[in-house]
């Protein structure tokens, strides 16, 4: 019987207090460093190289977990041995991160005070996003977030099933007001003549269905236009 061949510098062979996946289990996740904690992702090496020390060439090349989640596969060709399966693994736990961060926030009740609150929440998972992507922000009486939800259909520049869309979501929830946000794939968060005349429909529908538009924001790279700050409304 063929018996799967183990490199001299696997974990396997490591003791196994110094072996991440043990530690992890002993001292739990916060004591790893992200090269221990990428190597468990990773599960396995390549030839010539152990997982952790496939782990610490990935984030070298990288620097941070964040640039590792907007990357195609162009860019992991060096890897020689490293599969798309693993790669997609790696960028499915940063997405998770993301979204339990997301969640966690929603759970608290966090109410919602200025522009930055709304961007705290939404620039980790929207500035990296490589499509245009829009989401609103349900608010209750207190200003406290009921739920955070993407619309599925259009974009800016068909303002009508999107308003549409955006209206029929607050309504359900019961929404006293909303904050509506979307990001420039380019990183620019200045706004286009499309996003002045969406905003200012958007802001008029509200005004007929009575639920308030506190604000629309635009999430660049790292950075924001937020319409109520500026004196859009």
């Amino acid at each position: 019987m063929n018996k799967k061949k183990v490199y001299p510098k696997a974990i396997l062979n490591w003791p196994k207090d110094e072996r991440p996946r043990e530690k992890l289990l002993k001292n739990g996740e916060h004591t790893l460093s992200n090269s221990e904690l990428l190597a468990i992702l990773l599960r396995t090496g390549i030839k010539g190289q152990s997982a952790i020390d496939l782990a610490r060439s990935i984030l070298q090349k990288f620097k941070t977990f964040r640039n590792l989640s907007h990357t195609d596969l162009s860019h992991w060709k060096e890897f020689k041995g490293l599969g798309q399966a693993k790669i997609a693994q790696i960028k499915a736990a940063i997405e998770i991160g993301r979204r339990f961060r997301e969640d966690e926030l929603k759970e608290e009740k966090i109410k919602i005070k200025s522009a930055k609150d709304v961007v705290d929440i939404l620039m980790p998972r929207m500035r990296d996003l490589k499509k245009e992507v829009f989401k609103i922000v349900l608010l209750d009486s207190q200003n406290s977030i009921i739920d955070i939800i993407e619309i599925a259909e259009g974009t800016v520049n068909q303002a009508a099933p999107i308003i549409r869309e955006i209206f029929q979501k607050a309504l359900q929830h019961f929404t006293s007001s909303i904050i509506c946000v979307h990001n420039h794939p380019s990183g620019d968060s200045c706004p286009s003549k499309e996003d002045r005349d969406f905003t200012m429909e958007l802001f008029q529908a509200g005004k007929i269905i009575q639920v308030k538009v506190l604000d629309h924001i635009i999430i660049g790279d790292n950075k924001h236009y937020s319409f109520a700050d500026e004196g859009g409304f």
